[in-house]
């Protein structure tokens, strides 16, 4: 017997009501990130593809309470718009879009939604209206960048190439997004450029490194959603001025 389908787009529009109205899905992931430059080395999906391997992976382990709905695929990218290829939307087109997201899930019946992010330059945007999402849409609804759930601690552990938060990790096309390439879709490196480069250090990634930042970040952000499904993580809904 196959097992529940996580991925929302994969359902059928009774599988879905059914499966609500049974009690049975519990929260639902969207994952946003950005198609730009990753040097000269990694393909301009890498933040999208990242973002949706974590979010898929975390609703399998949590399977079949979680859904993962579709997302953003484009982000805010203007500060890598000089590289030609790049994507970016304005962050009003952006904020835009993700709200009617946001809004589809809730309506469609979900209490606990994470909006799981992928790409640097989507933060501030998120952050400073996240306070207006919550206020309109009145649900657990929380905002979490997959790399927030590690620290210095895994950085001085696993990186040789730096310990620095934000800089060395995520950093930006580095060590660590080049090792999560080479653990989850190695076929987005281009190894034999990545040295032909100012920056050198994405020459010193490996996979078993790779694999090991994933597999900390998968358990993590799994324990994260579970914990909003169990009501042990509640975001706090401002409340309105009297």
């Amino acid at each position: 017997m196959a097992e529940p389908e996580v991925l929302l787009r994969k359902l059928t529009r009774r599988e879905f009501r059914q499966r609500m109205q049974s009690g049975e899905l519990k929260a639902c992931l969207i994952p946003i990130a950005a198609i730009e430059q990753h040097l000269e080395h990694l393909a301009m999906e890498h933040d999208w593809r990242s973002v949706c391997h974590v979010a898929v992976a975390v609703a399998e382990r949590l399977r079949p309470r979680v859904l993962v709905a579709e997302g953003l695929m484009a982000g805010i990218s203007e500060h890598h718009m000089r590289h030609p290829g790049t994507l970016t939307l304005q962050p009003g087109t952006f904020l835009s879009v993700l709200s009617d997201l946001i809004d589809s899930v809730v309506r469609a019946g979900f209490k606990n939604v994470l909006v799981l992010n992928g790409h640097g330059g989507n933060i501030a945007a998120c952050r400073s209206n996240w306070d207006q999402f919550q206020r309109l849409y009145q649900v657990n609804l929380q905002f979490l960048s997959y790399w927030d759930i590690l620290t210095e601690a895994d950085a001085k552990t696993l990186l040789k190439s730096g310990h620095r938060l934000p800089e060395d990790l995520p950093g930006h096309a580095q060590e660590f997004e080049t090792a999560v390439a080479l653990a989850a879709f190695p076929d987005n490196v281009r190894t034999a450029v990545w040295t032909d480069q100012p920056d050198p250090t994405p020459a010193l990634a490996t996979a078993q490194q790779g694999l090991a930042f994933l597999d900390r970040i998968v358990e993590r952000v799994t324990a994260y959603v579970a914990e909003m499904i169990e009501g042990k993580r509640v975001s706090e809904i401002p409340p309105f001025f009297p």
